[in-house]
């Protein structure tokens, strides 16, 4: 499949959580780091974003150890959550 169309489902993906808040994480975090992610990144935040909303978030914040195959520059990234915008 065409990296285009693959980031254009992700994106979607990350987007479309079902909670504001995992939206904002996830789809952040998306925004934010996918365009430099190689191929091997792709096919594991497709994995990551099978994974349940709150999994996610809590490797994000610190509160759960991820699974070994996610621990990298994904979740590195992820754990920064510089991405987050905060309204004032």
């Amino acid at each position: 499949m065409d990296r285009e169309i693959r980031l254009k489902r992700l994106r979607f993906r990350a987007w479309h959580r079902g909670t504001k808040e995992a939206d904002l994480l996830i789809g952040g975090f998306f925004d934010a780091r996918s365009a430099g992610w190689s191929e091997a990144e792709i096919t594991l935040v497709e994995e990551l974003l099978e994974e349940q909303d709150v999994d996610i978030m809590a490797w994000a914040i610190g509160t759960a150890v991820p699974p070994e195959r996610y621990v990298g520059s994904i979740v590195a990234a992820l754990k920064t959550l510089n991405y987050v915008p905060i309204a004032e």
